[in-house]
């Protein structure tokens, strides 16, 4: 019988490109703005971040191997589905979220005001209170591709713990 320790910890990470559309998906929440995501899925890059970050704590791979960009199935698909179903494999794994943290690097748009939104939509699939979902952004100061409004990126960390 392998070792089940109480905790583990999770980290992720996602970007895509902009290009010009009509708003984004980011955690959940759809933003009106002059630029959408260019990605096989809707390309919320939060809730990517946040998947991988749940696979790696549990030492499921990656989104990528779980939901491959190759399959037309995940063609635009809404990304609150992908999360639901790594949710699945952390619990059959006999494990629950005790918070999460996502960073959000980009320029454009600004998210401020969808914050408390994203944290509402994430936490209630995750299984936890909002308090436990911290979301924050940050500009990339007018450097790289992300300054240049050419793409956005995304970190997240998670915490679970076994369930006896």
């Amino acid at each position: 019988m392998s070792h089940r320790p109480p905790f583990r910890i999770g980290h992720g990470f996602d970007a895509h490109r902009l290009e010009a559309g009509d708003g984004v998906v980011l955690g959940g929440v759809r933003i009106p703005c002059p630029y959408r995501i260019v990605a096989h899925s809707d390309g919320d890059v939060l809730i990517h971040a946040l998947c991988d970050a749940l696979l790696g704590a549990i030492g499921g791979g990656d989104i990528g191997r779980l939901f491959p960009d190759t399959d037309p199935q995940y063609r635009g698909i809404d990304s609150r589905r992908l999360l639901a179903k790594v949710m699945r494999y952390v619990r059959a794994e006999a494990y629950a979220v005790v918070n999460a943290d996502l960073s959000l690097i980009a320029q454009t748009p600004r998210v401020a005001g969808y914050v408390p939104a994203m944290r509402q939509v994430l936490a209630a699939e995750l299984g936890v209170a909002s308090d436990c979902v911290n979301v924050k952004a940050t500009t990339n100061e007018g450097m790289d591709a992300i300054g240049r409004r050419e793409g956005l990126a995304a970190h997240a960390v998670v915490l679970l713990q076994r369930i006896d």
